[in-house]
């Protein structure tokens, strides 16, 4: 028996068309460095001062400092903001809220989770109104706890804030390596990867997760609930 589900947001339960990968190649750019969408793609579902970090090293930029990458994710965090306010593509994905729906019938508990930081996490949660029909229970960002993705410090925040003691009891659902890590490293009785966002099929499967589906609606008959 599953209490508590914890879904990734981008690319997992919101539709993505590479935007996080676009807004971090944009902020790059503005201070005159060139990343791809695949080398940005490659770091999603961590936390975003430590995904930057990465994507410097990656571009062999040998002038790293902390307030270089600060200055970087101020900016990312300002797009990402003013993207979730008003951009007209921002939706949830084909299914979430009658998924969403059908577990709180069912008493399971939701949490969304992330490696956004609290201010974009606030915004894109405005627009999609989950909290206010109260198809959520909680959310929990990076910037909320000692270590994100990979570790499992977001899963046991969010157990903590819902009263889920058991963490075998638990579901974690996403769409990113670093997702289906901390789910694992977490010790989640299920770890299911969503291939609707940033990673193949053929990438999830290496981490050997307990299930793969390819949209949310998958998740009601792997927790037993479509009688």
């Amino acid at each position: 028996m599953i209490d508590l589900v914890v879904f990734d947001l981008a690319g997992t339960t919101v539709k993505e068309n590479f935007d996080v990968q676009r807004t971090l190649q944009s902020s790059f750019l503005k201070v005159g460095l060139e990343i791809t969408i695949e080398q940005a793609n490659k770091v999603m579902g961590i936390p975003k001062p430590i995904a930057i970090r990465q994507l410097l090293n990656l571009v062999k930029y040998d002038s790293i400092t902390d307030d270089f990458i600060h200055s970087i994710h101020v900016d990312f965090v300002k797009d990402m903001i003013v993207f979730y306010q008003h951009d007209k593509t921002v939706e949830e994905n084909e299914g979430v809220t009658e998924t969403f729906k059908k577990l709180k019938e069912k008493g399971v508990k939701i949490v969304v989770d992330t490696g956004f930081d609290r201010p974009i996490v606030n915004a894109l949660l405005a627009r999609l109104n989950w909290l206010e029909n109260k198809l959520i229970d909680a959310s929990v960002t990076s910037d909320e706890v000692a270590h994100g993705r990979p570790y499992p410090d977001l899963i046991f925040k969010a157990m903590e804030l819902v009263g889920v003691a058991d963490v075998k009891r638990v579901a974690k659902v996403g769409d990113t390596i670093s997702d289906l890590r901390e789910g694992t490293a977490a010790g989640c009785g299920l770890v299911v990867g969503i291939t609707s966002g940033a990673f193949t099929k053929e990438q999830l499967a290496k981490e050997l997760p307990t299930h793969l589906i390819a949209n949310i609606p998958e998740i009601i008959p792997i927790l037993g609930l479509d009688e």
